[in-house]
């Protein structure tokens, strides 16, 4: 006579995952906007900068470099003219095939409540991506570690202003490059419980963020849920190398999201003018979102934008520019064209302190993000030195901006006790309106309150010690790690990630470059 399968602790710990997040209901996570984006250019415009687009995909087209699967695709599909690594398109081609990409679809983190929607009017804010350096202003810049990963990814977990949890928020260079991916990943999962990147430095490990997802999450709610997502940049110009491609079509594959996204350099790795070098943007984006729908029709994607300038006397990059900003409006009105969800500016910055420079051209860039229809902002607390570094004190201080973002996309309300001829009649003309009713009656949420924007008599600042806003954010960043409570995870899970993690680990040798 058959026996029952044993129900093991991990697999009953998996069942009791899956139950939960399919009963329990998605509470919106993000930000919605309520004010319209900017229309910058006008529709002949775009359709100029489309049909220039158009001519680039069939005229030079793009190459894949070291993925024969992605080549072989292709030449399977039809629509595509391969020769050797170059892959040119028919007018039209890519278009199509993008139409199968959903235009909203919802990131589910493991908490349900902390799940968010891309697409529409939502917009969601993570943490800065991929630096190689952290700083504060007690031991200043040095190289990151997965401690420093730890504690950015708790200190975004503990923002109300940040929605995601970023990916490589830092590189912890302390752990070998093929094996720290597994610690990356694990830190989201552990530390967090929203929505979170993987990786995409190889396949393999594009691979193994998906199967760690699937065991906190169940393989069932996976593939059909989008849990995880990775950032694909290619080779600009127009060159997709075999680990960003095949990362791409790992994430496609299992249903989820590939965020496409061209690294233009102006003048640099693109032309120097914009409307040239968001024509190469547009093309390599399409390319992208397209093969991801040709692996997987109906699969989630986002259309990425990273357009900035570069200083053409010294060659490094520059960000924040007023150049990227105009960027951006028009890649946010082509991305509504084709009705795909768009990543696009940050808190971007060439500054390396925290200072009005840092500031200026932050707050340049996350106004352009939102005004311009961004969906997903990458980067959007934390970035400095041209993405080198990731600053603690910066992370609160743009998280803290954010807040105030979260207010301005709300618009004016109309509502009827936005009005009040009444207060007029009390205060009468030459009057004030603290002791109002109607101020008293809105008097807690009137306005947005920034915990780091003070605003004192000078004479007590000076009394409590004259700190400038990196001095006040530096305090905020230990109260929020001091204050940290680990979400619960279930141990079952816990414990079968961390042995996936070891069989990985113990599989390969390390690898330190």
């Amino acid at each position: 006579m058959a026996t029952a399968p044993q129900t093991t602790v991990a697999s009953r710990g998996r069942l009791k995952r899956r139950s939960s997040l399919t009963s329990a209901p998605v509470i919106n996570a993000g930000l919605v906007r309520e004010i319209p984006p900017y229309d910058m250019m006008s529709e002949e415009g775009l359709e100029l900068i489309e049909d220039k687009t158009e001519e680039l995909l069939q005229e030079v087209g793009v190459e894949f470099r070291g993925d024969d699967e992605a080549l072989r695709i292709w030449k399977q599909a039809g629509g595509a003219d391969v020769k050797g690594v170059r892959v040119r398109f028919d007018r039209g081609y890519l278009r199509s095939l993008i139409k199968t990409a959903p235009s909203e679809f919802v990131m589910h983190g493991r908490n349900p409540q902390r799940s968010a929607t891309l697409g529409g009017k939502h917009v969601v804010f993570a943490p800065a991506y991929g630096s190689p350096f952290v700083s504060d202003l007690d031991r200043g810049r040095r190289y990151g570690t997965i401690e420093d990963f730890q504690n950015i990814v708790k200190i975004a977990y503990m923002s109300p202003w940040l929605h995601h949890s970023g990916g490589t928020v830092c590189e912890p260079v302390e752990l070998p490059v093929n094996k720290r991916h597994l610690d990356m990943v694990y830190s989201h999962m552990r530390y967090s419980d929203m929505p979170f990147m993987g990786s995409v430095t190889t396949r393999e490990r594009a691979l193994d963020s998906i199967a760690m997802a699937r065991i906190l999450f169940g393989e069932g709610f996976v593939d059909s849920h989008c849990v995880i997502s990775g950032n694909i940049n290619m080779n600009s110009p127009l060159v997709y190398d075999g680990a960003m491609s095949g990362a791409l079509r790992a994430y496609a594959e299992a249903n989820q999201c590939p965020v496409v996204v061209p690294f233009v350099l102006s003048g640099a790795t693109g032309p120097v003018t914009i409307a040239a070098a968001t024509v190469q943007s547009l093309a390599e984006v399409m390319v992208g979102v397209a093969l991801g729908q040709l692996v997987r029709p109906g699969s989630p994607a986002v259309f990425g934008n990273f357009i900035t300038t570069v200083n053409l006397r010294a060659g490094s990059p520059t960000f924040g520019t007023a150049e990227s900003v105009a960027s951006s409006y028009v890649v946010g009105q082509i991305a509504r064209r084709f009705g795909v969800p768009l990543r696009c500016s940050g808190g971007f910055t060439s500054s390396l302190c925290v200072d009005a420079h840092s500031t200026n051209e932050s707050v340049n860039s996350l106004n352009a993000a939102i005004l311009c229809g961004a969906h997903f902002v990458l980067h959007a607390a934390g970035w400095m030195e041209s993405a080198l570094t990731v600053s603690y004190e910066k992370l609160v201080i743009d998280a803290d901006y954010l807040g105030a973002l979260h207010t301005m996309v709300k618009g004016v309300s109309l509502e009827p006790d936005q009005f009040t001829t009444e207060s007029f009649e009390e205060v009468g003309p030459g009057g004030h309106f603290f002791g109002s009713a109607h101020t008293l009656e809105h008097y807690e949420n009137a306005f947005y309150e920034s915990e780091l924007f003070t605003t004192p008599p000078y004479e007590q600042w000076v009394e409590e010690g004259s700190t400038d806003i990196a001095q006040r954010a530096n305090v905020k960043w230990k109260r929020m790690l001091a204050e940290y409570e680990m979400p619960p995870l279930d141990p079952a899970i816990d414990e079968e990630l961390q042995a996936f993690m070891e069989k990985r680990k113990g599989e390969m040798p390390d690898i330190w470059h």
